[in-house]
Order: C-alpha cells, then sequence, then structure tokens
C-alpha cells in the first residue's frame, strides 16, 4: 500500500526490548545486543553500536568555497576529506556551540552567521549515532595566539583548503569525497544556496 506524500517523514517508534547485552565499553562507543519483539511475536537479536552523536560544519565564505579538512580514518584505512566535526560529547551543550567549538578547534575559524543544515542518523543499521550538519557563514580566522587547542594522534597535520562548493558536489558525486557528513553537508549545502538559503532552520532548532 502506498503512503501519503504528507506522510513521508520519520517518526520516533520503538518495539519492546526483551534483554539488552553490552559486550563492549570503550572511551566513546559501546556494542550491544538487543533481543526485539518482532511483528507475529517474534524475537530476533540486533547489533549495534551506541554513540554520543555527533555535529559536523560546512563553512561558506564569501566566494562559495566551502572549508573542507584531511584526516586519517584508521577504521577504513584513508585519509578523508571532511568537515570540521566533533562527537557530543559536553553535556547540556547547545548542538551550534559545540559545532563553533569544532570549527574554531580544527580549522581556527569562527563565524557569525549560523544555520542548521540537515539532520541525519550516519548508519541506522548499526548505530544510533545521529548527526547534526550547521551551515555557517560569515567566517574570519582567530586572532593569532586565541586559541590554545592542542592538536594530537590524527588531527596532527590536518591541512584546511578552500574548494569551490560547486567543485565539492563533482568530487563528491564522481566518488572523489566518502564521508558521509561530507557529502551530505555539500549536497545540502549547494540545494538550500538556490533560494539564498532562506528556507534553512535557525541554529537552534530542536532536533525531531
Amino acid at each position: 500500500m502506498s503512503a501519503p506524500e504528507t506522510d513521508v517523514q520519520d517518526a520516533p517508534e520503538e518495539w519492546k526490548v526483551v534483554s539488552s547485552t553490552e559486550h563492549f565499553g570503550g572511551r566513546v562507543i559501546s556494542v550491544v545486543t538487543d533481543a526485539v519483539l518482532m511483528h507475529g511475536e517474534e524475537v530476533v537479536e540486533r547489533d549495534y553500536v551506541v554513540h554520543p552523536g555527533s555535529v559536523a560544519v560546512v563553512a561558506l565564505d564569501d566566494q562559495d568555497r566551502v572549508l573542507m579538512i584531511r584526516q586519517y580514518r584508521h577504521p577504513v584505512r584513508r585519509m578523508l576529506w571532511e568537515l570540521p566535526a566533533g562527537l557530543r560529547d559536553v553535556e547540556g551543550e547547545p548542538l551550534h556551540v559545540g559545532a563553533a567549538r569544532e570549527l574554531a578547534e580544527e580549522a581556527g575559524y569562527r563565524a557569525r552567521t549560523w544555520h542548521t543544515l540537515v539532520d541525519a542518523f550516519i548508519s541506522p543499521g548499526m548505530t544510533n549515532e545521529r548527526t547534526r550538519i550547521f551551515l555557517a557563514r560569515d567566517l574570519s580566522p582567530l586572532p593569532e595566539g586565541e586559541l590554545d587547542f592542542v592538536h594530537r594522534h590524527e588531527e596532527v597535520d590536518m591541512p584546511v583548503v578552500w574548494i569551490p562548493l560547486s567543485d565539492a558536489v563533482r568530487r563528491a558525486l564522481e566518488g572523489m569525497i566518502h564521508n558521509s557528513q561530507a557529502v551530505a553537508g555539500i549536497l545540502a549545502a549547494y540545494a538550500a544556496s538556490a533560494d539564498g538559503f532562506a528556507s534553512l532552520r535557525p541554529a537552534d532548532a530542536p532536533e525531531a
């Protein structure tokens, strides 16, 4: 049966969990198996990664260029071009404040104008991680000496480049950019530019 077009909207729902077992708990993530009651009264096990969530930033300058950084990602054994991004690891912190911190720490920029660009679940078949990607404009570099953040591990020697938004779209569609936040953010920003970003939600819009 086809659903009316107006019904094409994600909605919260929680099926009964008969039991839950944590197999691993790490610094950021844990791995859990839930026994879930399906339709027809069948109980099926579902494994997934519990994640605190993330934020990312499409930083767009007055030349319609998007800021990108390159970082090593060990699970996929690649150097990936990405957006400034980070974990939701500060209790009670508004998401746009965390995004602004990531933009400052990873790229050395601040922005005066913020909007919510897109919300997404990174990989809902295997993790509960949700991300909010922001559009940041009216950018300026942080004054030298203002930021005392020390880059460590994969963040050492993390170059910053500016790419025309249209070129970033082409690279995403040609399979040259793989990071899911980057692909979603770039395509969303390009689509939202059609009306000058007038239809975007405010930075503090609630998550559904």
